[in-house]
């Protein structure tokens, strides 16, 4: 565990003593602070646990400790991480892997800070319009009431239900549903046969309506109850009225705007809400166009621009534009005003020159959240962490190589330097291999994953990893691998596309080639995700006529920024492409419903097997019984989850396992039926690798398990939440899906980042099945930043050479041997480093 002469280096330490969280195996740890200290070990051997569910977990503890009874309060749902004793822990800050977060008005502006400096920049020395009073930093905000755009409420768009939107084709009548933003079934017919009680003409044209007739339809905002005689025409329906016969029922009408602005306000349903958000057509707000703040806050300007145009400016040219304003330069009719731009200008260009180091000088300030990856979303909350100059810290990092270039790691590396620099501690959970050789202290954990994991391998100075033989991890840092042996397979024909204009691709053309493995490489932010994951996908999917669903996260629907495609085609190749099968990193569900078992749809077969068993028979229990979705099975008090959700006051909410059935998520009747000695339950419980020798007599079952683990996954539980998963776990799991349909060649596999939160051992795993894939005949494209994956691959298109308005092109392509021989390529530069040439 690291001598005496080792530990003299350091100026103290945290001490672990029986850490016991998930799959921990009582683990006793030293490890220094003010250090580089670096968690290694395969996918679910536990590192996270150590670092995030053990030491951060007790640091957050122990500050919600110290804080007044009544906020203490609200954190009683916190678990306490099982661990006996931690000694010598300083404050702790976790900055984790996630995604963006839902609301589109958080941007890269309000998470670095640098939206309010530039706020208060414009309210104290901004140049204003002759005889204009001063405004406060909030009018610059569209957040705000002082600020946002009084036409359009700070959304820079206008929503207008017109008749065009809401009667797309006027030559169809009522009754043929000439009203497409009815709802369809019994409420439009109701609807329909409410208009006729109040005698117009359902059998006409839509267009040969009158237009009152049509106006009063479609933006009325009376809602008039009338007696409704279901499925009669016009003239039935007088006679009834006359003779005052008894009517079915009596209807409420809703004009058809109005339905649809109620139902988009109100429903619980994404996707009743998608339905009528079609009919809503937005168009640039025609008093701010588009810049989301009041006129007098826009009249207001600093080195030529307003508020909102700096907003749109990359952050690389932000810095020329600020950095004249950081030096003082006297100001005789204001010395006030030149003192505080001198200030704000020079706090801002120390913020931002963090935030280029990190790579991310192609954002914008006003570019939204929910657009980041959890990549750039991390570093960017790490650039405001070292720009706010804390002493004495732990900070806990979860892979901020993730998603990132060899380029970019080493900026970050020299960022993380900083903090350490300043008296901190960095506690990094991390797979690449540059940030581990970087490390002042390393903490390997396994040997394996889940339950066969948990054991701390090795904790001290690298160098001493090179000893420990269990180590999956010295293998890769210590023995460099050859790639000599690898021949490139020939290619059977390529997808050529042309005239691609999306984000920062103007105009390109590319040949993705067919039959082998492609990987697109680049730094951060140079077009790979636009080229492979939307104008790729989208093309393909559109020859194909297949229905890609880009947005799965509609929470704010309106106030998405669409970015189009707005040029491409592909003019040939299509022939050899029959199929199209994204693996993505979206979450396989969004409620702990939703579970490894469910997705693959193994839980199938497994409740078939218990409905089969005597107990279950003699009772009558069909597979349905072993459903946590089905009534007559599930917990009464969770319907099932498992889990109820907490709401806390101020904080996001959290679930916590449900007090009546113990998180089991059946009823006690239904846990009585065994299946080997094991309930329902319990079979959820397993791990997959558990799994694969407990269903060894139902190979069905036992097959789909043996993918599952073939990607790495073995240590997941079948019934693990999809809540609880990772982007790269939930990535991997549509991969196993995939892998066990029957293989008939010609699709094209693309995979955004398959890497990510992959052990390099792991990453072999994925390799042989991807590898199996194009042997099968069929076509894969990968982006990736993984070096092992880029020397392995058939073929590679490197797109660059820099990030934003400097990328974009392609620099270079061919097989890896070609690629290395490249000059102006930065993968180039890594990629012959990483294969020893």
């Amino acid at each position: 565990m690291g001598n005496k002469q080792e530990k003299n280096k350091f100026n103290g330490f945290v001490t672990v003593r029986g850490a016991r969280e998930h799959n921990l195996k009582n683990v006793d740890l030293d490890i220094p602070r003010d250090a580089f200290v670096v968690f290694t070990g395969v996918s679910g051997s536990g590192k996270s646990s150590l670092a995030f569910g053990t030491l951060f977990g007790e640091a957050q503890r122990r500050y919600l400790e110290s804080v007044s009874p009544y906020a203490r309060r609200l954190f009683n749902q916190m678990s306490v991480p099982e661990v006996d004793k931690i000694d010598g822990l300083p404050p702790a800050i976790a900055l984790q892997q996630q995604r963006g977060t839902a609301s589109t008005r958080s941007s890269v502006g309000s998470v670095t800070t640098l939206s309010n400096l530039l706020r208060m920049l414009y309210s104290r020395a901004g140049d204003y319009p002759p005889g204009q009073n001063i405004i406060y930093a909030e009018a610059f905000s569209p957040n705000t009431p002082e600020g946002a755009c009084t036409e359009c409420h700070g959304l820079g768009k206008v929503y207008e239900i017109s008749e065009e939107s809401m009667v797309p084709d006027d030559t169809l009548t009522i009754r043929q549903k000439a009203v497409a933003a009815w709802p369809s079934a019994w409420q439009g017919q109701n609807q329909r046969d409410i208009l006729t009680t109040l005698g117009y003409d359902i059998d006409a044209p839509w267009k040969d309506l009158p237009k009152k007739a049509r106006d009063w339809i479609l933006f009325t905002e009376e809602t008039p109850t009338v007696p409704v005689y279901a499925g009669y025409n016009r003239e039935e329906v007088q006679r009834f009225i006359k003779n005052k016969r008894q009517p079915d029922y009596m209807g409420t009408f809703t004009g058809v705007r109005r339905y649809v602005r109620h139902t988009f306000a109100n429903t619980q349903s994404q996707l009743m809400k998608k339905r009528v958000s079609k009919y809503m057509l937005s168009s640039e707000c025609p008093l701010c166009h588009g810049k989301r703040l009041r006129r007098e806050s826009l009249s207001v300007k600093f080195a030529g621009y307003d508020i909102a145009d700096i907003a749109r400016i990359p952050l690389a040219l932000l810095q020329t534009v600020f950095e004249p304003f950081a030096t003082l330069v006297p100001n005789a009719d204001h010395p006030e005003k030149a003192i505080v731009t001198q200030r704000i200008a020079a706090d801002f260009l120390g913020r931002l020159n963090v935030a280029l180091d990190l790579g991310l000088g192609y954002l914008t300030l006003e570019r939204s959240t929910p657009t980041l990856s959890p990549g750039e979303l991390q570093r960017l909350r790490l650039a405001t962490q070292v720009h706010s100059n804390l002493f004495g810290v732990v900070y806990v990092l979860d892979e901020p190589s993730a998603g990132l270039h060899p380029a970019d790691t080493a900026a970050l590396l020299r960022t993380m330097d900083k903090l350490k620099a300043s008296g901190n501690s960095l506690f990094i959970v991390e797979h690449e291999i540059d940030v581990i050789r970087h490390a002042d202290w390393i903490v390997d954990v396994g040997p394996a994953a889940g339950e066969k994991g948990g054991h701390v391998l090795y904790s001290g100075l690298p160098d001493g990893l090179k000893n420990v033989k269990e180590s999956l991890t010295r293998r890769y840092l210590y023995e460099p691998k050859t790639y000599a042996d690898l021949q490139p397979r020939i290619l059977k024909g390529k997808l050529i596309l042309e005239g691609i204009i999306r984000n920062n691709l103007n105009n390109l053309d590319v040949e993705i080639p067919l039959g082998i493995l492609t990987t697109v490489t680049g730094v951060s932010g140079s077009g790979k995700s636009s080229l492979v994951s939307q104008v790729l996908v989208e093309l393909v999917a559109g020859q194909l006529g297949l229905k890609m669903d880009f947005n799965e996260d509609d929470a704010n629907m309106l106030e998405k920024d669409d970015i189009k495609t707005l040029g491409g085609q592909i003019i040939g190749g299509l022939q050899g492409i029959k199929r199209l099968v994204v693996v993505d990193q979206k979450p396989i569900g969004r409620t702990p419903r939703s579970n490894l078992a469910t997705y693959t749809g193994l839980f199938e077969h497994v409740r078939k097997l218990f409905a089969n068993t005597k107990t279950a028979k003699e009772r009558k229990y069909d597979a349905g019984r072993f459903s946590f979705n089905v009534v007559k099975g599930r917990c009464p008090h969770c319907e099932g989850e498992g889990f109820v959700m907490v709401e806390l006051l101020f904080l996001p909410s959290v679930y916590t396992p449900c007090p009546t059935c113990s998180g089991t998520r059946y009823n006690p009747k239904t846990l009585e039926v065994k299946y080997k000695d094991l309930n329902i339950s319990d079979v959820l419980n397993l791990t997959v690798d558990a799994a694969v020798v407990f269903f060894d007599e139902a190979p069905q079952i036992s097959r789909a398990l043996e993918v599952v683990r073939e990607v790495g996954l073995g240590y997941l539980r079948l019934g693990q939440p999809a809540t609880e998963l990772s982007g790269g776990e939930a990535q991997r799991i549509k991969l196993a899906t995939e892998l066990q349909r029957a293989q008939h060649g010609n699709t094209l596999y693309i995979l955004d980042e398959p890497t990510t939160g992959l052990h390099a051992s792991d990453v072999e795993r994925l390799m042989a099945q991807l590898n199996h894939l194009v042997d099968e005949g069929n076509t894969v494209v990968i982006v990736e930043h993984d070096m092992d994956v880029i020397a392995q691959s058939d073929w590679i298109i490197d797109i660059g050479p820099g990030a934003g308005e400097e990328g974009g092109r392609i620099v270079i392509q061919g097989t890896p041997e070609k690629i290395v021989s490249h000059r102006k390529s930065k993968t180039a530069y890594y990629l012959k480093k990483h294969m020893g040439k």
